[in-house]
C-alpha cells in the first residue's frame, strides 16, 4: 500500500483546501471516509484474516534483492524458523495472531487446553469485577468459548482456521482479546501507570488505544494479555536496526513461550520451527 501514499496526501490536501475556503468541509470528510473504505476492502479483498501455514521463503520476495538489512535478517529467521502463517494488516493482527496461534498449539494438548479453558471460562467474571457490564460483553466470550469448546473435539486445523477467517466469529475474538488486555491493564493500572505517555491515566488509554478496533498493540498489550491468560509469547523483531540479526523477547520474562510471533514495523504474524 505504500505506493497510495502520496496519491492520498496530495487528495488529501486538495480536499483539506476546498474545506479550509469553506466550499464544503462534509464533503470532505465523507470523502476520507469512503477513501479509507476503498484501502480497507483492498486489503480484505486480498489478504485472508489468516492465512494458511506458508515456507517462510515467501518473505523474501516481499523485500528487494539489494535490501540487504532484511535479507540478512529473513536468514537469520530461517535458522530458527520454517514456517509463516500471515495475519490480515488490519490493526487487529497482533490479538489474531495470538489467538489463532495459541488455539492452534492446544489443538494436542488436552491438558494444557483444559487449563487454558479454566482461565478463560473465570476471565469473563475479572472483566465484570472491574466494571465492565455483563451483558455487553456476554456474547464476545461466548464466542471465545465455543473455539475453546470446538478445540476439545479434536477438529482438523482447518475448522479453527475456518472460523478465524469467518469475519464475525473472528472479529468476536479479537474484541473480546482487547478486553481482557483492557481489563488487566486497569487491575494493574499502579504498575503500568508509568508506561503510559500523554498525561493520561491507564483507564483513558484503554479507551483510545486497547478496546477500539483496528488499534495497533506494543509492548504493553502483549505484556497485559499475556499475563491476563497466563500464556507465554515470543515475538521476534524484524525491524531496519543495525545487525543482520532478529532479535526476540519473551512475554512474560522467563516463560516458556507456545506462540512464536514475527513482529515488523505495524504488523504481527505467526511463525513456526
Amino acid at each position: 500500500m505504500q505506493h497510495l501514499a502520496p496519491l492520498l496526501l496530495l487528495r488529501n490536501w486538495h480536499l483539506n483546501l476546498h474545506c479550509i475556503t469553506g466550499v464544503n468541509c462534509l464533503a470532505y470528510d465523507e470523502a476520507i471516509i469512503a477513501q479509507q473504505d476503498r484501502i480497507q476492502q483492498e486489503i480484505a479483498n486480498s489478504n485472508p484474516l489468516v492465512s494458511d501455514r506458508q515456507d517462510l521463503s515467501v518473505l523474501q520476495g516481499e523485500y528487494a534483492e539489494d535490501d540487504m538489512v532484511y535479507q540478512l535478517k529473513i536468514k537469520d529467521l530461517h535458522k530458527k524458523y520454517s514456517y509463516i502463517r500471515k495475519t490480515r494488516p488490519d490493526g487487529n493482527c497482533f490479538y489474531r495472531a495470538f489467538g489463532f496461534a495459541h488455539l492452534e498449539s492446544l489443538l494436542d494438548d488436552s491438558k494444557e487446553l483444559q487449563k487454558f479453558k479454566a482461565v478463560a471460562a473465570k476471565s469473563k467474571l475479572d472483566l465484570v469485577n472491574e466494571g465492565f457490564t455483563e451483558f455487553t460483553i456476554e456474547d464476545f466470550h461466548n464466542t471465545f468459548m465455543d473455539l475453546i469448546e470446538l478445540c476439545e473435539k479434536q477438529p482438523r486445523l482447518q475448522e479453527v482456521l475456518s472460523s478465524f477467517n469467518d469475519q464475525n466469529v473472528s472479529d468476536y475474538v479479537v474484541v473480546y482479546l482487547r478486553l481482557l488486555t483492557s481489563g488487566y491493564l486497569q487491575r494493574e493500572h499502579t504498575f503500568f501507570q508509568h508506561f503510559i505517555e500523554g498525561g493520561r491515566t491507564v483507564k483513558e488509554f484503554c479507551q483510545q488505544e486497547v478496546e477500539p478496533m483496528s488499534k495497533e498493540s506494543d509492548h504493553i498489550h502483549i505484556i497485559a494479555l499475556a499475563q491476563a491468560l497466563d500464556v507465554s509469547i515470543l515475538v521476534e523483531y524484524m525491524d531496519r536496526g543495525e545487525g543482520g540479526t532478529v532479535n526476540h523477547h519473551v512475554f512474560p520474562e522467563g516463560g516458556d513461550p507456545r506462540i512464536f510471533l514475527l513482529y515488523r514495523p505495524g504488523h504481527y504474524d505467526i511463525l513456526y520451527k
